[in-house]
C-alpha cells in the first residue's frame, strides 16, 4: 500500500519559489503527507488530510458530541449482543466505538486510520496482540481491510514486541509516545510500518527541566530529536515511516517539512491554511544519508539502559501511559450506565 499523497518531484524548486497562491497546508502537502490528528469527522472532512490519528483523549471528547452518538449507540448495542459479563461488555464497546469511529473517518480520508490498543496492556505483549487482532476483525465485520488500518501500540519493549509480530501478520502498526533515540531504534529494528516521535511533549519536559521559556523553532529538543531520527533511518535505509505528532505551534511543524508525515490538530491545521508565507523544505533523504550517524543494534538490555539514562524519555513514556489510561477510564465512566 502507497499513501495517497501530493509529493513534489522538485523539492529544491519548490523552497524557492514564492507560494503568495498557495498556502502553507498546501505547499507543505507537496512534500510531507498530512494526516488529522482528532477524531472531530467534521474537522476531517474540512481539512481533507491523507490519514487521521485517533487516540483515548480524542474518542473521549468525541463520544460526548451529540453529532456522534450514533456511533455510541451502535457500540452499546453491539456489546449487549456480544458480551457476558460487564467487563466483557464494557471492553467490547469501547473496541467497537473506537472501530465506528475509524469507519467513519475511512469515508472521508483516501489514506489509513491509526486506532489505539488499550494503553494499559502497554507491558503485555500478548495482550496487545489479542487486542489488535481483535479490533482488525471489527474492522473486517465492518467491511474495512487491514490495509487500510494501523494499529497504534505504545512504545515499550513488550509494545515491540507485540508489533514486531503483527508486521509479519500483515497487520501494520503505529508506535505510539516515542520519545527517544532508542525506542525509535527499536521500532525500526522491530520492522513497525510507522513511528510517532512526540515533538511538543519533548518541548514542554525541557521547558519545565531548564527554566527556559521558549525555543527558536530549530533548537526545539523535540524538532531536533525528530530530525536526528529521520535522518538516522534514511541514512541506515530503515522503511519505518517517521511520523512527527503531537506538535506545540506551527514553527515546529514548518522546521520538519519533508518528513515523511506529519500529524496535526485542527488548530494548527487552520493556521496553516491561513497563512501563505513560503515553506521551505528542511528534511530530504538526500541530505540524510550525507549524516555521519553509526548505526546500533539494541537488545532488551541496551534497550533499557539507554532509557533509563533518559529521563525525559522515561518519564513521558510513564505518563503518556498513565493519561490515555485515565481517559480510557473516564470513557468506561461514560459508557458504563449504558450497558446497564
Amino acid at each position: 500500500w502507497a499513501p495517497l499523497q501530493l509529493r513534489n518531484t522538485c523539492v529544491e524548486d519548490m523552497s524557492k519559489r514564492k507560494a503568495e497562491d498557495t498556502t502553507q497546508l498546501e505547499q507543505l502537502s507537496a512534500v510531507t503527507t498530512i494526516v488529522a490528528d482528532t477524531g472531530d469527522i467534521e474537522s476531517i472532512k474540512k481539512f481533507q488530510p491523507t490519514d487521521a490519528t485517533t487516540n483515548p483523549s480524542l474518542m473521549f471528547q468525541a463520544s460526548q458530541l451529540p453529532q456522534y452518538q450514533f456511533i455510541v449507540d451502535d457500540a452499546v448495542k453491539y456489546a449487549k449482543e456480544k458480551g457476558q459479563t460487564a467487563e466483557e461488555k464494557l471492553s467490547i464497546c469501547i473496541d467497537k466505538m473506537c472501530v465506528g469511529f475509524g469507519v467513519e473517518i475511512l469515508k472521508i480520508v483516501p489514506g489509513r486510520v491509526s486506532t489505539e490498543v488499550d494503553a494499559r496492556l502497554s507491558f503485555d505483549t500478548q495482550a496487545t496482540l489479542d487486542k489488535a487482532r481483535s479490533l482488525i476483525a471489527l474492522y473486517a465485520d465492518a467491511g474495512i481491510t487491514k490495509d487500510r488500518v494501523l494499529i497504534k501500540i505504545a512504545s515499550t519493549w513488550e509494545g515491540f514486541r507485540a508489533a514486531e509480530i503483527l508486521e509479519k501478520e500483515g497487520i501494520q502498526c503505529n508506535l505510539t509516545l516515542l520519545f527517544s533515540f532508542a525506542q525509535a531504534v527499536a521500532a525500526a529494528e522491530a520492522g513497525v510500518f510507522l513511528i510517532s516521535p512526540f515533538v511538543g511533549r519533548i518541548l514542554d519536559w525541557f521547558k519545565k527541566s531548564t527554566g527556559k521559556d521558549s525555543y527558536e523553532s530549530h533548537e526545539d529538543p523535540g524538532v531536533v530529536s525528530v530530525s536526528n531520527i529521520y535522518n538516522y533511518y534514511k541514512k541506515h535505509g530503515y522503511e519505518t515511516v517517521v511520523m512527527g505528532a503531537s506538535f506545540r505551534n506551527k514553527g515546529e511543524i514548518l522546521e520538519l517539512a519533508g518528513c515523511d508525515r506529519l500529524t496535526i490538530s485542527p488548530g494548527l491545521l487552520e493556521q496553516l491554511k491561513s497563512s501563505s508565507e513560503t515553506v521551505e523544505v528542511k528534511l530530504t533523504a538526500d541530505s540524510a544519508k550525507k549524516t555521519t550517524s553509526e548505526k546500533i543494534t539494541l537488545d532488551e538490555k541496551k534497550f533499557r539502559w539507554m532509557m533509563n539514562e533518559d529521563a525525559m524519555a522515561t518519564e513521558k513514556l510513564a505518563e503518556g501511559i498513565r493519561n490515555f489510561s485515565a481517559d480510557l477510564r473516564k470513557l468506561e465512566a461514560l459508557l458504563k450506565p449504558k450497558l446497564e
